[in-house]
């Protein structure tokens, strides 16, 4: 057999490779999908929009549930359950928040975690942010060895330093004061803070901060001028992720900080073993510590979102 004819039993006359299937009519036949590809194109659907909303309806049960019972008596939260207050609305009331309110327990530690969060945010954000931009953009001795180093201490975990550190605060006097609670969480912070910094710095074009540079910017103006104002996303996603680690820790507290310096999480955990049946400030109490941070994370929830992408495409 000649090569002209091989090659024209290697195809059609239209130039369909051999063996493909044609329709009738004369028009290509569409691959079948399977199982898994039909399932993944209908995931888009108004079901799964149903089921997302069941999902996020039984996610929230629990806060909804402390909620109602944050707002009824002791007696009828230990007669019945929460979804009792359906049937019966005026078992709703506001006395279990004054009474919170008078606890000063509760308000001064509300306070005391307002002093060790802020600051262990700001001094996070800050300092992340200037150490973010020296590694991304400033040239100097052993840059990159200094990044590997931080990078390595994000696998540190926090009880390998409680015992030193502890130590070392009391050598200094600090042990106990919120100083110590702050300085100790800042520096946890700081090592994820610059890792997530220095990779969203690092993605601003060059050549817009060699624009600015022409026009006769120095670091410290390029820095809060033009990367700053780009950096917002990633800024307020480390500012959520650090205020949400602080806000709620209890480990870091239980150690560092004495009774005048306790924060929310202590304050509640010592309720719990003191008294074990003071529901009406339990309760209350518990709801307000998590709506405050849910309230943050709801308030930044878009650039939370554009932060966690931060350095996920080069």
């Amino acid at each position: 057999m000649s090569a002209d004819a091989t090659a024209g039993t290697a195809s059609t006359a239209g130039g369909r490779p051999a063996g493909a299937r044609q329709r009738r009519g004369g028009g290509p036949v569409k691959a079948r999908q399977g199982l898994g590809a039909r399932l993944a194109a209908r995931a888009g659907g108004g079901v799964m929009r149903v089921f997302l909303l069941v999902v996020a309806l039984f996610w929230l049960l629990p806060t909804v549930g402390l909620l109602l019972s944050s707002l009824r008596s002791p007696t009828d939260i230990s007669a019945s359950g929460w979804w009792k207050v359906f049937g019966s609305p005026s078992q709703l009331t506001f006395t279990n928040y004054r009474h919170l309110l008078h606890n000063h327990a509760i308000t001064d530690s509300l306070w005391n975690t307002a002093l060790i969060t802020v600051p262990s945010t700001l001094l996070v954000v800050v300092i992340g942010s200037l150490a973010g931009y020296a590694f991304a953009w400033m040239d100097f001795p052993g840059r990159d060895w200094w990044f590997m180093a931080v990078v390595a201490m994000l696998v540190v975990p926090v009880q390998v330093a409680l015992v030193p550190v502890a130590r070392l605060f009391g050598d200094i006097g600090i042990f106990g004061d919120i100083s110590g609670v702050v300085l100790f969480h800042t520096a946890f912070g700081l090592p994820f803070a610059v890792f997530l910094l220095r990779n969203f710095f690092a993605e601003i074009p060059r050549e817009l901060l060699e624009a600015a540079r022409l026009d006769g910017a120095g670091e410290l103006r390029l820095f809060t001028r033009v990367v700053l104002p780009l950096g917002g996303p990633a800024i307020a996603s480390l500012g959520i992720f650090q205020f949400l680690w602080v806000w709620n820790d209890m480990l870091v507290a239980l150690i560092f900080a004495n009774s005048n310096a306790q924060p929310i999480t202590v304050a509640l955990q010592q309720q719990v073993r003191q008294f074990g049946n003071n529901i009406d400030i339990l309760a209350p109490g518990a709801f307000v510590s998590m709506i405050i941070p849910l309230a943050v994370f709801f308030a930044f929830q878009r650039q939370f979102v554009s932060g966690v992408m931060a350095g996920a495409v080069k």
